[in-house]
């Protein structure tokens, strides 16, 4: 148990100011977590969920009305034609993998226009080293344009870009593990609207993960063709006990379904098991848990800004996602923050974290996190790859008073270790 009436005074000032500041800062992120609710409901009530919506199915998941009206729930609120949602899907990349591997073929061209891609999407894609299956050794040719100083998508270099095969641009959401500003609806639509007058024949991805529902559109309604992301993110609602979704264009779907499933199959079948009843009610809470994700961060960011750290995004900036980072500056200290943040977590409180290798990550990467499903960052986690410069990446909030516990705990050890000036 922590006495918050007797801290370090450095600390103690970091968490009146966090306090002070999130208490005349947050009407903003109340309003738009209010009119998502309402959207939220909004597309329940017009699929007319019933009881028996919530039961599923098995074997191979023939008629399964609760899967195919969580689809048109799913839809609605992302602001595109179809949609699915899968508890198959083992992670976000996976949705993505298989967007991508239904969208293009061999010979074709696509371009990221937000920066080099998150680093387990590069393994899809094939850079960096060999990986069996990639999207390059499928001869599917992949550029990037980075992100301007201002974090602006740099519309003057497409034309220099683009190819005559290519038939992709995507777009990543989020900040990844880059220090830069996450991409806002409003940037989206604007690379919607030039893209379709200058190339009308190319279609628009978005990587939607940590995006979805922290404004009040969504990719879907500003021109994107197809998007993609987990569920044990924004719209899992913490409940969600793995998957992904994608959305966009009904025939789209249906290619990115045939990749996931297998040509013919699409999105009509797969067994949901018991697994029906917290999709919905995850998708139902999750304005609620994404308001507590941006609380969170606005907090985390005035509080270690006070600390005497760079954060990005600052305490005012606008968010697209709900990723807070904190500059460390040393592996010893970015190793005592995330070991501190562990301390306040419901499960595995006791456990340090290391760096370690993991899947998809070409450095070392430090997760803390003791989540209630493996790896939910929508319920709260930090984690980083261990390189300079020594930035953890927090994310999510199941509820504010725990992150806010845990940023507390994480300064106190810090503090401990000396690395509080």
């Amino acid at each position: 148990m922590i006495n918050l009436n007797h801290l370090p005074s450095k600390i103690e000032l970091a968490l009146h100011q966090a306090q002070n500041y999130l208490s005349n800062h947050t009407k903003g992120l109340d309003l738009v977590s209010q009119n998502n609710h309402q959207k939220v409901l909004a597309a329940f009530q017009k699929s007319g969920i019933s009881t028996y919506h919530l039961s599923g199915t098995t074997g191979y998941g023939l008629g399964d009305s609760g899967r195919e009206n969580l689809d048109n729930i799913v839809a609605d609120i992302m602001g595109t034609e179809k949609a699915m949602i899968r508890h198959q899907f083992v992670s976000g990349t996976h949705a993505i993998s298989s967007a991508l591997f239904g969208l293009l073929r061999p010979g074709d061209h696509f371009l990221s226009v937000t920066g080099m891609p998150y680093d387990t999407l590069q393994k899809v894609i094939g850079l960096k080293e060999t990986n069996i299956g990639s999207l390059k050794e499928f001869g599917i040719d992949f550029d990037h344009i980075p992100l301007d100083k201002n974090s602006e998508i740099q519309l003057d270099l497409l034309a220099g870009a683009v190819k005559p095969n290519t038939k992709l641009f995507i777009l990543q959401r989020s900040r990844g593990y880059e220090w830069r500003n996450a991409v806002t609806i409003a940037q989206i639509e604007a690379f919607t609207g030039y893209a379709r007058e200058k190339y009308p024949y190319i279609k628009i991805f978005v990587d939607n993960c940590y995006g979805e529902l922290v404004e009040e559109r969504e990719p879907g309604d500003v021109g994107a063709d197809l998007m993609a992301g987990s569920l044990i993110k924004n719209l899992g609602g913490t409940l969600a006990p793995a998957g992904g979704y994608i959305a966009g264009r009904e025939e789209l779907v249906e290619l990115a379904a045939n990749r996931f499933a297998a040509p013919g199959l699409g999105t009509g079948i797969g067994a949901t098991l018991d697994h029906l009843r917290l999709l919905y009610q995850g998708l139902f809470l999750s304005p609620l848990t994404v308001r507590e994700a941006l609380k969170s961060a606005v907090f985390s960011s005035v509080f270690w800004q006070s600390l005497g750290f760079d954060v990005h995004p600052e305490p005012a900036a606008v968010r697209s996602d709900t990723i807070q980072a904190v500059r460390l500056g040393s592996k010893e200290k970015m190793i005592a923050f995330c070991q501190g943040l562990q301390k306040g977590s419901p499960i595995d409180s006791h456990v340090l974290p290391l760096p370690a290798p993991m899947p998809g990550y070409s450095d070392e990467v430090i997760m803390a996190g003791g989540t209630f499903i493996q790896g939910a960052t929508s319920e709260f986690s930090a984690d980083g790859p261990i390189r300079e410069p020594y930035v953890a990446y927090m994310q999510g909030g199941i509820s504010f008073d725990y992150v806010k516990l845990a940023n507390i705990l994480a300064a106190l050890n810090l503090s401990e270790k000396g690395f509080l000036a």
